[in-house]
């Protein structure tokens, strides 16, 4: 009994700390439309997305309305969105994205993470014409006929529509677009009165790399250390 209970109390914090960076993520996010658009979400696309995105991380209403008024305080730190590009172990190509107040410390950091888990941090563009920046819809499929709505959302920037499997092992629907359709997309949505589990920005690989398990294993403890680090937002691979 006891060591069952120790798993579950490992999976539970586990748990409880990938909550927390999303919740911080998505402050994050919160305050950078809010400077740039204003704190009225119904005026402010990016704004209306980051509270989906809230909505579906559970984020509490509370605490997006209290990080919507930290935005415009003077003490509010002003967050640069820099992306950096590397390799990880095994010739795997990596993007990191990064919202930080101090691009001294945060550079520092993510070189460090890459030197410690045997990869390299490299110069801009080095790594990122192997992506396509794509904007990326998750919805629920209840009500909605896949067929159908691929040929309505082709005139907004469709590229791609497609299944996948959620973290509760739900069944949901992945629209992708070129980035520069996701405005188009989401109003697309908004229009016919869908309303997104998600709706972010991703770095989709051109190409995957085959690793084994082991190599899978060294490029995950690289991915997981860069994840845990409060300036980084997101991190991309191609690792297949």
């Amino acid at each position: 009994m006891g060591r069952i209970f120790e798993v579950r109390k490992s999976t539970m914090f586990a748990r409880w700390d990938r909550m927390a960076k999303q919740f911080t993520r998505i402050g994050k996010e919160i305050v950078i439309a809010v400077k740039a658009g204003g704190t009225d979400p119904n005026t402010n696309p990016a704004l209306r997305r980051c509270v989906q995105n809230a909505k579906s991380v559970n984020m509490p209403k509370d605490r997006v309305e209290a990080a919507i008024k930290r935005a415009l305080g003077k003490e509010m730190a002003n967050y640069d969105e820099i992306l950096y590009e590397g390799y990880g172990p095994n010739g795997v190509a990596i993007l990191v994205e990064t919202a930080t107040d101090n691009h001294v410390r945060t550079v520092a950091n993510v070189k460090s993470h890459f030197n410690k888990g045997g990869g390299s941090l490299g110069n801009s563009g080095s790594v990122a014409f192997q992506f396509k920046k794509m904007g990326v819809f998750k919805l629920k499929p209840e009500g909605l006929h896949a067929e159908e709505l691929e040929l309505e959302l082709i005139d907004a920037g469709l590229e791609e529509l497609g299944e996948s499997t959620g973290e509760n092992q739900e069944e949901i629907l992945v629209l992708r677009c070129g980035f520069t359709d996701f405005g188009n997309m989401q109003k697309a949505l908004e229009d016919r009165s869908i309303t997104p589990l998600s709706a972010e920005v991703e770095w989709i690989p051109a190409v995957t790399v085959p690793v084994s398990d082991q190599q899978a294993e060294e490029v995950s403890k690289l991915i997981e250390k860069l994840e845990q680090d409060d300036d980084v937002q997101k991190v991309f691979h191609n690792m297949a």
